[in-house]
């Protein structure tokens, strides 16, 4: 995704005080039910256009925000604190709004984005099947030349948005057995012929990601629908991939530093045997761990805010991973550890860190798992740190 230079820092300030504002009107008072009954907060999500939310990135030319890759982090992370799900829901939509913005024609940019800039769709982006997830190349949803266009036929799995979304940028092969070099990408219109939703998925929690599916059945694409011709697919997905890795660590922070807040304050109120319990080296030093993992996962993730910013996407593919795969692997124990300095008022559902617990799980699976995030870093490892024999001698 090209660069920009981002708001005014007093004009983001204000911005960031309507986001709190937003989000303790619109997010707060209903995570909890949310998640009880299995909602999909779809006006919630569509009404975030009011503050222009679903086009952060976006040049203003175009109807978005303008914000910088660092600032649109900084608005995930206060909607975070609340409602990760949320954050990651909303986050979508915009990807396929900017997606559109920076790579589409001018024909889908006037069919399509001023409705996900409005809230009038939502989108989503398809590249997980019921057999392929981490194995991106081996997806088999098929496209076939047709006339003056494709048919499109398959199923796409584990969507975030997919319960509600019909503007989807869908990847899909071309060609049997030829993996990366036969993908493309098209932009699914899901109120058309061809497009069946499915069920969302029955889930532990984060309901309000509305993670599902669709078929594709005999769908017909137009030629103009073709984002990415067959062979640059791959690549197109790759592009975007460290950004959202990044932001997913930011996600992450987010959770465990304002938890750790609330932990702290409780600590800091409650007495045991005559002194407030923060005192108490067991707990004070539990703490203490946590925020050390936390200053820790923020300082590598803004190393990849750094690097995406700097605007080359090979040199952020190492700390976008590095960032993902410590976060991911330290947001749950942390989370777990303020729970328990809260003693059993940890686990009331107003605390939110059972909801976030849930949100931290989901993490370790989205734009890349866990292990994938650590095959990525065993890659680099002879680039990384390796010493030819010349640069051994000279050390």
């Amino acid at each position: 995704m090209s660069q920009v230079a981002g708001l005014r820092e007093e004009h983001f300030r204000e911005l960031l005080e309507r986001v709190q504002e937003f989000r303790d009107r619109e997010i707060t008072p209903f995570v909890i039910e949310w998640e009880q009954n299995r909602i999909f907060p779809v006006e919630t999500l569509c009404s975030a256009h009011d503050l222009g939310l679903l086009g952060m990135e976006i040049d203003p030319a175009l109807g978005g925000l303008g914000l910088s890759f660092g600032q649109k982090l900084k608005v995930l992370d206060l909607l975070s604190e609340i409602s990760m799900p949320y954050a990651f829901s909303l986050v979508n939509t915009h990807n396929v709004a900017a997606r559109l913005a920076r790579h589409g024609t001018e024909e889908l940019r006037d069919r399509f984005l001023p409705d996900l800039l409005a809230g009038r769709r939502l989108g989503s982006t398809a590249l997980t099947e019921p057999g392929a997830g981490s194995d991106f190349s081996a997806i088999t949803t098929l496209a076939s030349p047709d006339a003056d266009g494709w048919r499109l036929n398959g199923e796409k799995a584990w969507i975030t948005n997919a319960a509600a979304s019909n503007v989807i940028v869908a990847y899909v092969q071309t060609d049997h057995g030829a993996r990366a070099q036969g993908i493309a990408s098209f932009l699914i219109d899901g109120t058309s012929d061809g497009f069946e939703r499915l069920e969302p998925y029955d889930l532990i929690g984060s309901h309000s990601i509305g993670t599902g599916g669709f078929r594709l059945n005999d769908y017909f694409a137009p030629q103009g629908d073709l984002l990415a011709v067959p062979g640059e697919g791959f690549a197109a997905a790759l592009a975007t991939i460290n950004e959202a890795r990044t932001y997913v660590a930011s996600m992450c922070c987010a959770m465990v530093e304002v938890s750790l807040r609330s932990a702290v304050g409780y600590a800091c109120q409650r007495e045991s045997f005559g002194r407030p319990i923060i005192q108490h080296q067991g707990l004070s030093w539990q703490l203490a761990h946590v925020a050390n993992q936390l200053e820790a996962a923020r300082a590598l993730t803004d190393q990849a805010v750094t690097a995406i910013e700097q605007g080359d996407s090979r040199s952020a593919i190492l700390p976008a991973a590095h960032a993902k795969k410590f976060a991911t692997e330290m947001a749950e124990p942390a989370l777990t550890a303020c729970a328990q300095a809260m003693g059993a008022n940890g686990l009331k559902e107003e605390h939110l860190i059972g909801h976030r617990l849930t949100a931290a799980r989901v993490a370790n699976y989205v734009d890349g798992t866990t292990e994938i995030m650590t095959e990525r870093i065993a890659k680099s490892l002879p680039a990384t740190y390796h010493l030819t024999p010349a640069a051994s001698k000279a050390s």
